[in-house]
């Protein structure tokens, strides 16, 4: 949301003003809070989120409610997106872990973004079942600071004598589990 009112910013001296303006800095606002809470608890940063965040948000539904923008301008764009997106975009004051931006996916998705032309040669639909599921597990992987090669290198060696594959007996190889081995894990950080 806040790229669309960025977006919609006029071209020129008479940005500050603008209702663009005023549209970016409410989101601006947001994510000057949600820095100030970084290193807050889930629990603590939910409860600061509805003190501080919740009367901001409810403030620029209102504002949005007020802006009289034409339909298909660029505050046009950005106030129907935003309308559109409400229920999405209120959903980082339901848990203190959602993140209010959603950078982190969209810079874990732009591999598999930039690696799809490879794809369109795909001979079959298995192989390509297979490519996206390896995607998934390289970039489940890094999220989750391990080193890919590395975690592959234990699923495929460990996965095949296990003799039954059941939720249960997965949850020891899954990349957020605390028993993987310690030379699966980045050290880099």
């Amino acid at each position: 949301m806040r790229r669309k009112f960025e977006e919609a910013l006029p071209k020129g001296a008479e940005r500050n003003g603008s209702k663009s303006a005023e549209g970016l800095e409410y989101c601006n606002r947001l994510f000057i809070l949600e820095k100030d809470m970084e290193t807050l608890s889930h629990e603590e940063r939910q409860a600061e989120r509805l003190k501080k965040s919740k009367p901001l948000l409810d403030e620029f539904w209102k504002w949005i409610e007020s802006v009289n923008a034409l339909q298909g301008s660029g505050l046009g764009k950005a106030i129907a997106y935003a309308c559109n997106q409400k229920e999405s975009l209120n959903s980082f004051l339901l848990d203190g872990r959602i993140e209010i931006s959603n950078n982190r996916a969209e810079n874990a998705i732009r591999p598999f973004v930039m690696g799809r032309k490879n794809w369109l040669f795909s001979d079959t639909k298995r192989g390509a079942q297979a490519s996206a599921t390896v995607y998934s597990i390289i970039e489940t992987a890094k999220l989750n600071g391990l080193n890919p090669y590395m975690y592959l290198v234990h699923l495929l060696t460990r996965l095949p004598n296990l003799n039954e594959l059941t939720s249960e007996s997965l949850e020891p190889f899954m990349p957020w589990s605390e028993t993987l081995p310690t030379w699966c894990r980045n050290t880099r950080d």
